[in-house]
């Protein structure tokens, strides 16, 4: 705590009454603060090998916006703990770029170019552009040149500890030398491959598309399907489209929708009835397809196919669940599993008339997966739920994943599966895929994992096998074991999203890496192709450590060589070679290297959670892949989305609050303060205007509160050590907190819980550390409202407050009897109003407090170091005065354990402090007399009250 008798200075500050006025006195105080800071150079960091360093990133943005409510969130925790770790004595290196590369930029571009009103509408209305500027962002480099500036604008705005000096695009021509070195790296190691895959693509732009280029549906993966071919007795194909093909061997029909549009198609050789959706799909699956002719799905119906697995002959069916817009519209029909099946089944049986309730009657479910609980699952869950009709989607679904997931993960295939039998249901689907395939009567189908996919173009995505094209060969399971060793040794925050970390990788196929259109760099050996935009943005953190002697003019695009990145960030080659062949000065090349070696590896990456599932694993991918494993990142932090007034925002649709909006209505701090405050990691935040402008407006009440309180002292009293215990373990809590990326938990503490305790402070007439608390409480605000705590700082005259040491708590202050006790008059003083305030008795003539005996407290005393009820029962027992007393121990007891007595107060010596804050007492409740009296033999008790006494929880009688 501060103990300084510096010269105390500060200006009267004149805060309006009126809420706008408020906020334009907060943004005065927060421009004038970051002026300060940009002059200084303050957050610009250089090695420092006398100290310890820290390496934090967050995902630079990607360029084709403002910045908005969701950047706030992310990069606000970043900053918040950047700032920590520098007051903590850390050399912290926050450096930030810009993404630009891909084909949202030129898209965007051909848009605005056209006058599309829609874009014009989003962009002028949500992203704030001026109606003057946005008719001329007609060229990529445009838009770059305008929302780089803006973003940049926007994070100094906010308050962000930013090392600018280090700042690039995606598209500047060294940083495309030190992609061109990487995928170069990669491709040595195996890791970038020639195939044919599937990948998401969009027909429009004749591209694979990743997230970034997708407007609608950037979390879809590709599903693959199993086709099963069963045939009628004309050879026609009726090929089925499943996840399990194990249930095969338990097929009694197949269904078709009878309101869907089917046709004969030809398909390699091959006639296959399809829905024309299918049809149209598998033209991109490099299968020579063609239209025969259209069906009518009626004379389908009663048809007979045989089953190619287990040579039996079943019927084709109507249902109207079949969806003809996934797989081929043909469904495998299996009522002992699927709960879909047995309904749709069922209610045929019981609708249908003529031949088709002939066909329908006689048939059975057949058992393929032996379960435990279960002898038909899909029918004994259809029961137990109480499913009758179709129609039932929401209940289907749930009957559905609960036999899915019991029988993947218990289920055993039984007998009617031949030498299949015996396997567990979560090891047979590669096998019989592969065997189904084999044997000529299997194929693949790929579908999305959600639809539509739309890219940003416009246009509705497929699924394509691309030919000849360059992947990422993530599926490798060597490079998969060194992925899964650093997630084993790195900390992930919040621990329990390593399990999602896992999977992930687990799941994890081959991606392209590389397109025909859009902005990027070309890949080296091969330049008709570019680097797809999430493939090039994986270690770029590196790059950061070299980026300022680009930016000074030191070294150019042309002396970088792959010699040069071997040297600084691999430590491989001879420094005098690698000067001669590049042309740097030898003395600039090792200060870059020894620059890259003191910063690496990554200490904390903070991100979304939307990019777990891309960006995030590719960092971690790319990072085991080319570095040693010293230079692996060390933590990854996710945090949840933002949405706005209850709504999902949008870039390219709304709604969307920018970073600039909200700092020009709120201000940066108040901002900063509510984003942090309003959710812990991974929960979503909705933006709520009303709660922000309470947020505004609680910051205005504390640094009022500050006001009143920083030149003000006063003589030393008993509430005093309160105070300082009280400060020191929110000071531990808050460090405990922020160590753990808890900063929603910090912010509570500071701005809230601390709030009170000096609040109570004041009103129990503490005085004399006014002046210690002001200068504490803004050392502890600096990291999340870091305009407001400069402002109260400097009224010490101290300089800047981002330059000083956080607060440490001091454990020997910290006092859990003094707070016991604190804690005991407040909780009497609620207890003794609640009272008043049921009789309707403002100011209450007389209060009888009840003491609980000597015994109770000895009781609790004793009991409170029992592991439990029964052992404390034990030892209390052992006192043969105590054993007299029977029942009345056994409650007691029993309360502890319970938690409706706390049994730190079984050691305050009540009578004692109610003695002493008799006068506080009287005070706060109104009442004429205070009178204590002991539970036991009271003089005067008519209610007899006096016999709910316990420990540290007197009874109360009121008159």
């Amino acid at each position: 705590m501060h103990t300084s008798n510096e010269k105390f200075n500060y200006p009267a500050f004149q805060f309006y009454t009126e809420f706008r006025g408020e906020t334009v006195k907060l943004n005065e105080i927060e421009e004038k603060w970051q002026r300060k800071w940009a002059e200084s150079g303050i957050f610009n960091a250089d090695p420092d090998p006398s100290r310890k360093k820290f390496f934090i990133t967050i995902p630079y943005p990607y360029l084709n916006g403002n910045l908005h409510a969701g950047h706030t969130r992310t990069f606000t925790i970043g900053d918040a703990i950047a700032r920590y770790k520098r007051m903590k004595g850390y050399n912290v290196l926050f450096p930030m770029a810009f993404h630009v590369t891909g084909t949202p930029i030129i898209g965007l571009a051909e848009l605005i170019a056209s006058r599309d009103e829609q874009t014009f509408r989003v962009y002028r209305e949500f992203h704030n552009v001026p109606e003057d500027v946005l008719p001329s962002l007609t060229t990529p480099e445009r838009i770059v040149e305008y929302f780089s500036r803006e973003a940049e604008r926007d994070m100094k705005s906010i308050g962000f500890s930013i090392d600018w000096r280090r700042k690039f695009t995606t598209m500047d021509p060294a940083y495309q030398k030190f992609i061109e070195w990487q995928f170069r790296k990669l491709k040595e190691k195996g890791l970038v491959v020639r195939g044919s895959h599937p990948v998401r693509y969009c027909p429009h732009d004749e591209n694979p598309v990743e997230d970034h280029d997708i407007l609608k549906g950037e979390g879809a993966t590709i599903v693959e399907y199993t086709i099963v071919k069963f045939v009628n007795d004309d050879g026609l194909i009726f090929p089925c489209g499943t996840l399990r093909p194990e249930t095969v061997f338990g097929v009694t029909n197949l269904w078709i929708n009878p309101s869907g549009r089917y046709a004969v198609f030809q398909v390699d050789g091959e006639r296959w009835i399809l829905s024309l959706e299918a049809g149209e799909k598998l033209k991109y699956f490099e299968k020579a397809v063609k239209k025969i002719k259209d069906v009518n799905p009626e004379n389908l119906i009663g048809e007979s196919v045989r089953n190619p697995v287990t040579g039996e002959n079943v019927p084709v069916l109507p249902a109207d669940f079949v969806d003809t817009d996934n797989a081929t519209g043909i469904v495998m029909s299996v009522p002992a599993h699927a709960p879909y099946d047995y309904v749709a089944l069922e209610e045929l049986k019981r609708n249908a008339d003529g031949k088709l309730k002939e066909i329908a009657k006689d048939i059975k479910p057949v058992v393929l997966i032996s379960l435990r609980e279960y002898s038909i699952p899909a029918k004994e869950i259809v029961d137990e739920m109480g499913i009758k009709s179709q129609s039932e989607t929401d209940l289907l679904e749930k009957a559905t994943k609960v036999v899915y997931r019991r029988e993947f993960h218990e289920g055993v295939l039984n007998d009617r599966t031949g030498k299949y039998a015996g396997m567990k249901v979560s090891e047979i689907k590669d096998r019989l895929h592969e065997d189904l395939i084999s044997m000529g009567v299997g194929d693949v189908f790929y579908e999305f994992s959600e639809k539509p996919v739309v890219c940003r173009c416009g246009t509705e995505c497929v699924v394509k096998v691309v030919r000849d094209q360059w992947f990422l060969n993530y599926s490798s399971p060597e490079w998969k074991n060194k992925v899964l060793k650093l997630l084993d040794e790195m900390d992930i925050i919040p621990e329990a999203y390593r399990v999602e970390f896992r999977n992930k990788v687990e799941w994890l196929k081959d991606k392209a890496c590389a397109r025909r259109k859009g902005l990027g760099t070309r890949l080296p050996w091969d330049p008709q192709w570019l680097i797809e935009s999430l493939a090039d943005s994986t270690i770029y953190m590196a790059f950061y450590t070299i980026a300022k002697y680009i930016n000074e003019g030191k070294v150019s695009a042309e002396n970088l060589n792959d010699e040069f990145f071997d040297f600084v960030f691999l430590d491989r080659g001879n420094a005098e070679k690698v000067s001669e062949t590049t042309r740097i000065p030898k003395d600039l090349l090792m200060e870059m290297k020894d620059e890259f070696e003191y910063w690496y590896p990554v200490d904390l990456r903070s991100s979304g959670k939307d990019l777990v599932a891309n960006h995030l694993l590719f960092f971690l991918f790319h990072h085991v892949a080319i570095f040693p494993p010293e230079k692996w990142p060390k933590a990854i932090a996710v945090n949840g989305f933002v949405s706005l007034e209850g709504q999902k925002m949008s870039k390219s649709k709304g709604p969307l609050l920018t970073m600039k909006k909200a700092i020009q209505d709120y201000g940066a701090d108040a901002t900063r303060l509510y984003i942090l405050n309003k959710a812990s990691h991974l929960q979503d935040v909705d933006w709520r205007r009303k709660e922000v402008e309470n947020t505004v407006n609680h910051l205005l009440r504390i640094i009022r509160l500050a006001e009143r309180l920083a030149g003000k002292g006063g003589e030393r009293k008993p509430i005093d050590r309160w105070m300082r215990s009280r400060l020191n373990r929110r000071i531990k809590e808050i460090n405990l907190a922020l160590d753990n990326i808890e900063t929603r938990d910090a912010v509570n503490l500071i701005y809230y819980e601390l709030f009170n305790d000096i609040r109570w402070y004041q009103r129990r007439g503490g005085k004399a550390l006014f002046r210690d608390i002001v200068h504490t409480w803004a050392r502890l605000m600096a990291p999340f409202t870091p305009h407001v705590a400069e402002e109260i700082f400097s009224w010490f005259n101290e300089g800047s407050v981002c330059t000083k040491e956080y607060p440490e708590w001091d454990e020997n202050a910290i006092d859990d009897m003094v707070e016991a006790e604190e804690e005991y008059i407040t909780d009497l003083v609620n207890d003794i109003r609640e009272v008043a305030q049921l009789l309707r008795k403002d100011s209450p003539e007389r209060v009888f407090v009840y003491v609980s005996p000597d015994w109770m407290r000895e009781v609790v005393e004793i009991a409170k170091s029992g592991e439990d009820f029964r052992d404390a029962m034990k030892k209390v027992m052992q006192s043969e005065e105590l054993r007299k007393r029977g029942k009345e121990i056994s409650n007691l007891v029993r309360s502890i354990f319970d938690g409706t007595l706390n049994p730190v107060y079984s050691s305050i010596n009540e009578r004692e402090v109610l003695e002493r804050e008799r006068d506080f007492i009287m005070k706060e409740t109104g009442c004429n007399e205070l009178i204590i009296e002991p539970s036991e033999s009271p003089s005067y008790d008519p209610e007899k009250r006096s016999r709910r006494a316990l420990p540290g929880k007197p009874a109360i009688y009121v008159e």
